[in-house]
């Protein structure tokens, strides 16, 4: 399995395909880079050389394209700092609600988890009493 940038790409597609693996990488920007080092998209991961594999991994690194552990470095800060000021999408992130003004009342549950249970009653069993004793019999 190739390795670029810390990150295991799937050894039997192709280069193209594989390297969406990596975060903040698409298929434009895999054919992007591609391109740029002259390898034939058509190529499986498994048969790269060395030499192609740190060819890309060079490519990836003096772009201007932030990618893997710097995006979601990027991403993090960006929604700590929403939350730090006080803003309405930063108390979102908080409550763990849609921050896109996607409606609540139904949905949402990638957000806010599973359905928690509604406050039913639970009876609890009936004790058994001591049998009122027997009515006298009549004379």
């Amino acid at each position: 399995m190739p390795r670029i940038l810390g990150v295991d790409i799937p050894k039997e597609k192709r280069i193209e395909i594989a390297l969406t693996y990596l975060f903040g990488v698409g298929r434009k920007y895999s054919n992007v880079i591609l391109k740029e080092t002259g390898i034939s998209p058509d190529k499986r991961a498994k048969d790269l050389t060395e030499e192609e594999v740190s060819l890309i991994t060079n490519t990836l690194q003096k772009s201007a394209v932030k990618v893997e552990g710097d995006l979601r470095r990027e991403i993090s800060q960006n929604i700590k700092r929403l939350m730090e000021i006080g803003s309405w999408r930063g108390m979102r992130h908080k409550k763990g609600l849609p921050v896109r003004g996607q409606r609540t009342r139904t949905n949402a549950r990638t957000r806010k988890g599973p359905k928690k249970g509604g406050l039913a009653v639970v009876r609890k069993p009936e004790t058994t009493r001591a049998a009122p004793a027997a009515a006298k019999p009549a004379k």
